[in-house]
């Protein structure tokens, strides 16, 4: 139990039963009073029908899952302070401990200048369906397997919107999440290489995507893709396009590193559902070499860059950049909105 715990731990650690009790139920308390304030701004801020009419509720699109992302983000920084965070772990029917772990809540990751959005050599690219053989060649050992955890860099846009909004700015983030063998996990976030946060969470287990284990034959990926996609709908009879794949995988590579045979698996289905065209070899932005995929959408002015590793097909990065100026947000045509970079 005492890999839990921390010597930056706050002095009351010590304190009796009824104190950590008293702490727990006032954190509870802000925590429902904090949630229910945001939900009444949701509430406020979202008047049309649920079921009814061209406005009617369904899976956010990347431009609008953004702007949510830069909502809860502002309203978490509003909020940010030290925090502890308690919580009861349990042995038969005895209590065994009562666990706290303290960090400074340093509540944003540091702003800095946008990335300039990569740019493929348009030489050399390898086609899709070559990539197949090779994934499926390298994973026919079986290895590396599949783990649960992962390390993640992301370089997200903070937008504002209005006629008076300023230039966006780019938000780093490093997350690490190291899952434990009893369903426990503790997940560390830095920014330009300090440490923001670290979070040990009690286990928990479910059942659905992204926690679900992922599977190894493409026609089971598309499926739980379908699922991580649409969380909190109605299954659709349509299997997913391969845009709605491409704004799935951040959740599922932000909670498992693939394996060889997963890896593969997802390069056939990218294949099958089309879409993606080769645009060359790339350097990534930690300085991998990988080939890049591209997907415009047309209709919400983005661009999709999907880098794979060219001998056996892993997932590098994904890249998604605005191909025209979108002046309520004072975004510029060829600004990254967000790119994620995994890591083994």
């Amino acid at each position: 139990m005492t890999d839990h715990l921390d010597d930056r731990a706050p002095d009351h650690l010590g304190a009796g039963p009824d104190d950590l009790r008293d702490d727990l139920r006032d954190g509870l308390r802000d925590g429902l009073d904090d949630d229910l304030c945001e939900l009444d701004l949701l509430r406020a801020a979202d008047p049309v029908s649920a079921t009814e009419g061209p406005w009617r509720d369904r899976p956010l699109n990347a431009v609008a899952e953004r702007g949510l992302n830069q909502l809860l983000h502002r309203t978490r920084t509003r909020r940010a302070r030290r925090r502890v965070v308690l919580w009861a772990e349990t042995a038969a029917v005895a209590l065994a401990a009562v666990l706290a772990l303290t960090l400074p809540d340093l509540g944003a990751a540091s702003a800095t200048a946008a990335p300039s959005a990569l740019h493929p050599a348009g030489s050399a690219a390898v086609p899709l369906d070559r990539l197949v053989e090779r994934a499926e060649a390298a994973a026919r050992d079986g290895e590396p397997e599949l783990r649960k955890g992962a390390r993640v860099q992301t370089w997200s846009l903070a937008m504002e919107s209005g006629p008076d909004a300023d230039r966006p700015v780019t938000l780093p983030e490093e997350r690490e999440v190291r899952w434990r063998s009893d369903g426990s996990r503790t997940e560390r976030v830095s920014s330009d290489g300090k440490l923001l946060s670290t979070r040990i969470y009690p286990p928990s287990w479910s059942d659905a995507p992204p926690q679900a284990r992922p599977p190894h034959t493409p026609a089971a990926l598309r499926a739980y893709l379908t699922d991580a996609h649409d969380e909190g709908f109605t299954r659709r009879a349509v299997p997913v396009t391969t845009q709605e794949i491409l704004d799935a995988l951040p959740s599922l590579l932000e909670t498992w590193t693939l394996g060889a045979r997963e890896s593969a698996a997802l390069v056939e289905l990218l294949a099958d559902s089309g879409g993606l065209r080769p645009a060359g070899a790339v350097t990534d932005r930690l300085g991998r070499s990988g080939q890049a995929y591209v997907l415009d959408t047309p209709d919400e002015h983005l661009r999709y860059m999907l880098i794979l590793d060219p001998s056996n097909g892993e997932a590098l990065g994904l890249e998604q950049t605005f191909t025209k100026d979108q002046p309520h947000f004072a975004v510029e045509a060829g600004d990254v909105m967000q790119y994620n970079a995994w890591r083994r």
